[in-house]
């Protein structure tokens, strides 16, 4: 049940969320409500519960409190914090798709996903306020209709809601698998088998806060990745690869942890010879899978691989023929 309310929180126009706990095992009230609001990052309900918006039983709840079957949760949420003043920008983007509810965008190597702070300009949130006015109203304060991120230099497909309905229903897909996300990179080394799956929490590297690593699981996140070696090259190798969670550098960090760094991958790949000058990683969002949040249709959407994968598939093609 919801409601507009101040009932149980003071005064403030909000909206009041009633909720009951169904499920046979206990779990963390921070946990349980990030999956009934997948709207919502951990670290923003882990603020409303700091903040004393959530209540369990009547008792204001901490991040830690054990949910039990039977148990009423309210959750207070305050209204959107403002949208900061983005400046739309007219870029050319290369739309792979849209309609009313979403936008799939092929994302160049060189182009940040969303704004950060004294980063306010050239992302392709800047472009697509441009592209589509209504953004501003949807999601968070910085990242207006973004479903998932792609990093800077990683290119291919992205999706983005033109809605606030369409945002949740696809962050939901994500979360439960429904939508699939597979790339392609070009890794140093050669896999002793032909496929695999790596399984490591992904945190803040212990040294180097900057970067990220396979970390105990009690100090990370659970990250999966499906791989498939496709073509030895050499001494390097063309991979596909398949997203079961979308931590931050996933792909990049459990190929690093397994000995098989990225081509081109300024953080995880340093001090490593390369075929030819690259300025970024060689990693490419090949291919996006989702169902239609509203006509539930299976979409599917390839992005062709940019110029300087092809151009380094080819120098490493000649090269292993050239040394058979």
């Amino acid at each position: 049940m919801t409601k507009t309310s101040s009932q149980v929180f003071g005064e403030g126009v909000g909206e009041l969320l009633i909720l009951c706990y169904s499920k046979p095992l206990p779990m963390r009230l921070d946990r349980w409500l990030v999956s009934q609001r997948s709207e919502q990052s951990r670290t923003r309900i882990q603020k409303f519960i700091e903040s004393g918006y959530v209540r369990v039983n009547g008792i204001q709840g901490q991040a830690k409190t054990t949910l039990r079957q039977g148990d009423e949760v309210q959750l207070w949420m305050p209204p959107p914090e403002p949208l900061p003043y983005l400046k739309p920008e007219k870029m050319s983007l290369d739309v792979l798709f849209e309609d009313d509810h979403l936008i799939v965008i092929n994302k160049p190597a060189g182009m940040t996903v969303h704004p950060s702070p004294g980063n306010k300009d050239g992302t392709l949130v800047n472009g697509l306020l441009h592209h589509c006015p209504d953004l501003p109203g949807i999601s968070g304060k910085l990242r207006p209709g973004i479903v998932h991120r792609l990093d800077k230099d990683t290119t291919g497909c992205i999706v983005i809601a033109k809605t606030q309905t369409t945002l949740v229903a696809l962050q939901k897909q994500i979360q439960k698998r429904v939508a699939s996300r597979n790339y392609l990179a070009i890794v140093h080394g050669i896999p002793s088998k032909e496929e695999g799956t790596i399984v490591g929490a992904i945190g803040r590297h212990p040294v180097d806060r900057k970067k990220y690593a396979v970390v105990n699981h009690d100090k990370g996140r659970y990250a999966c990745t499906h791989w498939q070696l496709i073509e030895r090259l050499d001494d390097y190798s063309l991979m596909g690869f398949k997203l079961d969670t979308g931590r931050t550098h996933q792909i990049r960090v459990h190929c690093a942890h397994v000995g098989h760094p990225i081509l081109g991958d300024p953080t995880y790949s340093r001090c490593r010879k390369l075929p030819i000058n690259l300025s970024g990683q060689i990693l490419h969002a090949v291919k996006l899978s989702l169902d239609h949040p509203i006509t539930n249709m299976r979409m599917k959407f390839e992005a062709p691989l940019p110029h300087i994968f092809e151009h380094l598939l080819v120098v490493l093609r000649k090269r292993k023929k050239h040394q058979t």
